[in-house]
């Protein structure tokens, strides 16, 4: 199948990866424009236009597509079966959206209608839901709104980070997209419009919501840790020191204030909670490493009986 791909992210260049091996025709990859990240602020490629550039795929990266007959008369030009979409990060307006001949198919990280928008992961962690999965939809103008084309679900695991949660997804979204599109190479996919009674919104995370609050529930901030699993991670105040909390164990039946340290040793730094208390266990100060609790109390002692912010 003649195939647009657009993504920007590690969670699409799995997609891409797999349709080229697929032994389908990537006649174009629109990936978003390299962005200055990091400490030194380097200008650096995706990871899609990293994988794009090995297989020396046609490259394309519009800082919009809104009001670009340029590019729409490049695509169109194409003569794509489908475009492929995951995680590209720009909006594709209708216009660009009725182009290939069996349209635009979406690779999406949740069981839509359940969280829609940029974030499904994290959210899903954060509500404590059982399941996840990938959602293939036919995108229209709405944001995830589009007919469901195929779904598979898998289980949140207690352990599961945003990160290993993301791997296992990419992994599972560039299967269902290659098993879709050998279903039916010819015609249009079937498919089943999405019932609007479950529908959430997945928003963006920002660093504004990283900040611990001690006051909240143990199973409420051991999987807001998770959930912030590489981004934008957990932090609390120790003393006026920034910390960040990458690993922590509920630990049930215990009293103490709010943010109260109970006890610091090598297991970890058992703090009080609004209900019950978490061991944290993995640390990491600015500028350094991520640390076991033995190792960071050790260079950064804290005394039972402090208060964590």
């Amino acid at each position: 199948m003649k195939i647009i791909f657009a993504g920007t992210p590690l969670f699409a260049a799995a997609a891409l990866d797999a349709l080229v091996a697929a032994g389908h025709e990537i006649a174009l990859v629109l990936t978003q424009p390299d962005k200055a990240s990091g400490r030194g602020m380097k200008t650096m490629p995706s990871p899609v236009k990293t994988l794009a550039l090995q297989h020396g795929l046609s490259l394309l990266q519009p800082s919009t597509l809104k009001s670009s007959p340029e590019t729409e008369n490049r695509l169109a030009s194409l003569g794509a079966d489908a475009m492929v979409v995951a995680a590209y990060g720009l909006i594709l307006p209708e216009s660009v959206l009725n182009i290939p001949r069996l349209g635009c198919i979406n690779i999406h990280a949740s069981l839509l209608p359940r969280w829609r928008g940029a974030a499904p992961i994290q959210r899903a962690i954060l509500s404590g839901d059982g399941k996840t999965g990938i959602t293939l939809m036919q995108m229209d103008a709405g944001l995830d709104t589009g007919n469901i084309l195929a779904m598979e679900e898998i289980p949140i695991a207690d352990s599961d980070t945003a990160q290993t949660l993301h791997d296992k997804l990419a992994a599972l979204g560039a299967r269902c997209i290659v098993d879709l599109l050998a279903t039916n190479p010819a015609g249009r996919f079937p498919g089943k419009s999405q019932q609007e009674a479950g529908a959430c919104y997945a928003a963006k995370l920002s660093k504004s919501e990283a900040g611990i609050n001690w006051n909240d529930g143990a199973q409420q901030i051991e999987r807001m840790i998770r959930a912030f699993d590489p981004f934008p991670g957990a932090t609390c105040l120790i003393g006026d020191t920034p910390v960040k909390i990458w690993r922590a164990r509920r630990i049930g039946s215990v009293a103490g204030a709010p943010g109260e340290v109970l006890a610091a040793n090598a297991d970890g730094m058992l703090v009080a909670c609004g209900q019950d208390a978490l061991l944290l266990e993995v640390l990491q100060k600015p500028g350094g490493k991520r640390l076991s609790a033995a190792q960071f109390l050790s260079g950064f002692p804290v005394q039972a009986g402090s208060r964590l912010r």
